[in-house]
């Protein structure tokens, strides 16, 4: 083959043009070179800007296209209208919310609206048939949910933003939790009450008691007794599990937010560090839970399981994978699935919103004492009964219940928050709360 034939870099498109450029000059000079690279970098970086510029414009037009949507929808229901740029955000608190939306239901009716802002459009709905068809059509539709729990214990099948997805493995879930508090005849064992009691000591040693670290401590170690059986009390590594749980749930939202995995942030990797180590721990206590359950099985035929030895929900059929469970469910289930993501799943959920119900509680009761007082005399008086007829009266701590159900009917809502059951929790007629 001919060496003139060969590709060369005088052959290439830069090659050529400088070839054009410099033919009625001399080759020598390069002056006209340097001319045509500035040139061809000035080009390259007017393309650049122009794309740029088209690509914020878009961005922009759509955030505008969505903000005007917002506001022609929000015109649309009945409320007072916004006489300022932050519109009633401040006129109203979290301790007068409830009294504003009362007032503006009797003037405007079933639904209305408050604008907090000018992309804050708050909506009150009223009438209980118009709640339960905004929940059947939410059906916790959050793509940040999904990519959240994804990225922190990998797939679950009981964490996913569509809730026709995770219904049925829910509802199992759910009877699994109500046959064991059946079990337990509702109540809580004295080592996790002991376990309670511990940490508060704990903490009013070092001269203050922190609603939160109490209430997030009630959550771990009451769920924990549930999943994992009362062995978990026990577990040296409990309280690394406990931090560890809450150190991710501080970022595991932030990280979740990008639409791009930034493994270019060093933060990251040690938020991954974090997740690895709660997966390590999960595992590791599984197995010994798994290990004494043998144990027990040979020793006895048919052994009564104490629940300090080991028996747990940990391998129930609605948390753990495929494999381990009954062909009924297989359908349900994501063959990719991680196989101890829904327990940590499970952990990191209940903790989370347990732990916001009990910390309003103790804020409402903290910010009225007459209603520990009442409340205080009906846990004494029912006790006193129950110590009589050998019977728990619970239906005479109706305050209490109160308490707690309104606690929970005005919880925020987390962006983390999933719903359970499309069905509502009802006491004695008197008054819904939906899960």
């Amino acid at each position: 083959m001919d060496s003139s034939s060969s590709p060369s870099s005088s052959e290439t498109l830069l090659g050529l043009l400088l070839r054009s450029k410099l033919s009625p000059r001399s080759c020598g000079s390069g002056e006209y070179a340097l001319e045509l690279l500035r040139e061809c970098a000035a080009r390259e970086l007017n393309a650049f800007l122009w794309i740029s510029l088209i690509a914020v414009t878009a961005y922009l037009v759509g955030k505008v296209v969505r903000l005007a949507r917002l506001w022609i929808g929000g015109s649309r229901i009945p409320g007072p209208p916004s006489s300022s740029f932050y519109g009633h955000c401040k006129l109203i608190s979290r301790g007068n919310l409830v009294d504003v939306l009362s007032i503006l239901h009797e003037k405007y009716g079933a639904v209305v609206k408050l604008w907090l802002g000018p992309t804050q459009l708050l909506v009150s709905m009223k009438d209980e048939r118009l709640v339960k068809e905004m929940l059947s059509k939410a059906e916790d539709k959050l793509p940040i949910v999904g990519r959240t729990f994804q990225l922190a214990f990998g797939r679950s099948s009981l964490f996913m933003p569509c809730f026709d997805k995770v219904q049925k493995r829910r509802e199992l879930l759910e009877a699994e939790l109500n046959k064991r508090l059946h079990e337990k005849s509702g109540v809580v064992s004295t080592k996790v009450v002991d376990s309670i009691m511990e940490k508060m000591r704990l903490l009013m040693a070092k001269g203050s008691v922190d609603s939160n670290v109490l209430s997030q401590h009630m959550a771990f170690t009451v769920l924990g007794a549930t999943v994992f059986g009362e062995a978990f009390l026990g577990w040296s590594e409990a309280t690394t599990y406990e931090e560890l749980l809450m150190s991710i749930s501080k970022d595991a939202y932030f990280w979740a937010s990008y639409n791009v995995t930034p493994f270019w942030r060093r933060e990251f990797w040690r938020y991954q560090g974090l997740c690895t180590k709660l997966k390590y721990l999960t595992q590791k206590f599984v197995q010994l839970c798994e290990k004494n359950y043998e144990r027990c099985c040979h020793l006895d035929e048919k052994p009564k399981i104490d629940p300090t030895v080991g028996s747990s929900l940990a391998w129930s059929p609605a948390l753990m994978p495929d494999n381990l469970v009954s062909k009924e469910l297989n359908s349900q289930f994501n063959p990719s699935e991680e196989p101890f993501a829904n327990i940590m799943g499970v952990m990191f959920h209940g903790c989370l919103t347990t732990a916001s119900l009990i910390g309003d509680i103790f804020l409402r009761l903290a910010s009225n004492q007459e209603l520990q007082d009442q409340i205080y005399s009906e846990i004494v008086t029912a006790r006193r009964l129950s110590q009589k007829e050998d019977y728990l009266h619970l239906d005479e701590m109706v305050l209490l219940f109160a308490t707690i159900y309104e606690s929970a009917r005005l919880l925020p809502a987390s962006p983390l928050l999933q719903r359970c059951s499309l069905n509502a929790v009802g006491t004695d007629g008197r008054f819904n709360l939906e899960k």
